[in-house]
């Protein structure tokens, strides 16, 4: 298992190598989905009773680095 915050990782068998929660199987792009319907923090973790608020910003601050590239004009 890979680490790539303290609570993202990634295991190669676990979710298709896809970024998870703390080696569960939640997925970063199932919270993200989560905010996208419009659902609060708060509704988030009563969805999902395993997560913590840690979680939920480690999701976005996972999301926000890997956006985050240099675009090149030509």
């Amino acid at each position: 298992m890979t680490y790539l915050s303290e609570r993202v990782t990634v295991d190669p068998a676990q979710c298709g190598g896809r970024p998870c929660i703390r080696g569960m199987r939640i997925r970063v792009t199932d919270v993200l989905d989560l905010y996208s319907t419009g659902l609060s923090p708060q509704q988030i973790l009563t969805e999902l009773p395993d997560l913590e608020e840690a979680d939920l910003k480690a999701c976005l601050q996972y999301a926000s680095k890997r956006l985050d590239h240099p675009v090149l004009a030509a």
